[in-house]
Formats: structure tokens, C-alpha cells, sequence
């Protein structure tokens, strides 16, 4: 049975916009992107809004609901009160191009700038062998769906425009903590680059990104701290410090 759903969904541009109010009908089972199709066919024709599986997996309907960054096609409308009004907005993090799509453009640069798999010299296709035991920490990054929600809500990102240059964030940090934990993955400076070009000392692991990630994926406990651990360990252990010394002047490095 249909009732009432009051929305304030944000339109505008990069210039300008404001928030505006819609009453549409919302079935049982129907989730956010349910009535957002409904009011762009009814109600508002020009409305832009970004989606493409609507099964949670493609990550391409991240918005801000009621200010939390969700999936509209995973957001459930009774989950709200009856009587309550939705607030719709787009990512914050990123430019607005129109109404609920932004330009989330910054994360594809990031993924650019940090070196794929490197395997081990000579190893031709078909030869890499691993067991179960060896990926099972790095296998959970590989769940990401680049939805960019973790992003979105990281503060060092969100609140500060001038990190972008220098911080990639929590979904390419899983991406280099995969990396470095591969097994056949040859290349070691991972760590270094973590702290010293993606800017990994700024995360203060509030776990604001773990929170919000649809797939579960322990952002910050399984990625960004045994990272910041591993980067502790190379660059400020004093006997490592002394070793990697040592090896340069004898050119093992």
C-alpha cells in the first residue's frame, strides 16, 4: 500500500542551488532511489542523478542522506518515520555538476598514482601459485566497489581542499595495503610512498570510513593501522634505521 513520502532534495549547479521540497509515493519494500526515479518522472524531468546497477555494487548512487553518505539503491525508505522528511543531498567532498551528481574525478587521479602489481622478474602467466592463507588479510580490499563513500566522509578530504594534493584517502590506502600485502608483489618502497607522497601521517583513524562503507570492509583496523605500523617499523626503528644505512654505503640496497 502506497503513502506519502516528503523529500528536500538539493538542485543546482556549481554556481548556485538550494534544497527543494516534493511529496511522492513510496511502496512497501521501495528504497531512496525508488522515489528519486518516481519524482525525476512525475515532478522534476531535469533532475540529474548518477546510478547504474541499483543492486549495491557498482557504487555509481552515493549521495548524503539526512547528511550520512549512503547508497540510495541500499537505503531502505522505511527505514525513515512516516511523518519524517528526507533530506537528499549530494557528496559533499566533491564539485557539484548537477543537482545529486558530483565530480568525483580527484579518486581516478589518485588510482593513477599508485603503481600497479609488480610480480616477481620472469614469472610467466600461469605460473603464480598461493594459498588461501597467504591473501586472506588482502582478499577483503578487493570487496571495494569505489562507491567513493569512504572519501566522501573522511574529514581530511571533506573539510580541507588544500589535502587533496597530497592525500589520497582511505579507498587507495586499502589499495596499497593490498598491494603490500601480496605475496608476489616485488615492489617494497609501498610503505615510503604510503607516508611520504599519499600523505598517510594525516589520517588520524577516526574510523568515519569504516563506519560508512557498504560493503563492511574494515577500513581502518585491517588496512590503515597495520600500515601505519609497518611505515612506524621501516622509517623510525632505530636498528632498521642503522641497517638500511649500512646496506647503502655497501650497496646491497
Amino acid at each position: 500500500m502506497a503513502r506519502k513520502l516528503k523529500l528536500r532534495i538539493w538542485r543546482g549547479d556549481s554556481t548556485s542551488g538550494g534544497l527543494k521540497d516534493v511529496t511522492v509515493d513510496v511502496n512497501e519494500g521501495e528504497v531512496v532511489l525508488d522515489v528519486i526515479h518516481r519524482v525525476q518522472a512525475e515532478q522534476m524531468g531535469d533532475l540529474a542523478v548518477r546510478w547504474n546497477c541499483k543492486a549495491g555494487k557498482c557504487g555509481s548512487c552515493s549521495m548524503e542522506i539526512n547528511g550520512k553518505p549512503r547508497l540510495a539503491c541500499m537505503t531502505q525508505c522505511a527505514s525513515f518515520d512516516e511523518d519524517e522528511t528526507i533530506t537528499i543531498t549530494p557528496l559533499r567532498a566533491f564539485p557539484v555538476i548537477k543537482d545529486l551528481v558530483t565530480d568525483v574525478s580527484f579518486n581516478y587521479k589518485k588510482a593513477m598514482e599508485i603503481p600497479a602489481f609488480e610480480p616477481p622478474v620472469g614469472m610467466k602467466p600461469g605460473e603464480p601459485r598461493m594459498e588461501q592463507i597467504d591473501v586472506e588479510r588482502s582478499q577483503e580490499f578487493r570487496k571495494c566497489i569505489e562507491c567513493f563513500l569512504c572519501q566522501n566522509t573522511c574529514h581530511v578530504i571533506r573539510d580541507h581542499e588544500e589535502n587533496k594534493k597530497s592525500f589520497a584517502g582511505p579507498r587507495f590506502f586499502i589499495r596499497i595495503a593490498e598491494l603490500d600485502m601480496h605475496p608476489l608483489d616485488i615492489l617494497r618502497n609501498r610503505k615510503k610512498t604510503a607516508q611520504e607522497e599519499h600523505g598517510l601521517g594525516l589520517c588520524n583513524i577516526t574510523k568515519c570510513c569504516t563506519e560508512v562503507c557498504p560493503e563492511h570492509i574494515r577500513i581502518t583496523d585491517n588496512a590503515i593501522i597495520p600500515m601505519k605500523e609497518r611505515v612506524v617499523d621501516q622509517k623510525y626503528d632505530p636498528v632498521r634505521w642503522l641497517g638500511s644505512k649500512i646496506r647503502k654505503r655497501e650497496g646491497i640496497l
